[in-house]
């Protein structure tokens, strides 16, 4: 599998694209943190700037970009019990057997 010069260089410019992106995404989320906002917006902020980050880096780094749908099908219904797995213990912890 011989890749032509123009295409290596492209996928290095992809590459390098993608770091600044993630080196830019680093110093937002350092920014962030100096704003001193209240618990839940702090923890929210910081959950989707790390869900981009890891979305770039899933889809370029790993090459989850080109990958088939029956690769994103597997991804959704792993996120699906990852959700349900983080909501169990909050769903699990009612008042409903109050004496």
């Amino acid at each position: 599998m011989t890749e032509s010069p123009e295409e290596i260089k492209k996928h290095v410019k992809i590459y390098i694209t993608v770091f600044a992106a993630l080196a830019f995404l680093t110093v937002v989320t350092v920014g962030v943190s100096y704003l001193k906002l209240p618990v839940v917006p702090a923890i929210v902020t910081a959950l989707l700037i790390a869900t981009l980050k890891a979305g770039l880096v899933a889809g370029f780094f790993m090459h989850l970009i080109s990958e088939k749908q029956v690769i994103f099908g597997i991804l959704v219904v792993t996120v699906f019990f990852f959700i349900v797995l983080m909501l169990l213990p909050a769903l699990s912890r009612s008042d409903l057997y109050v004496s």
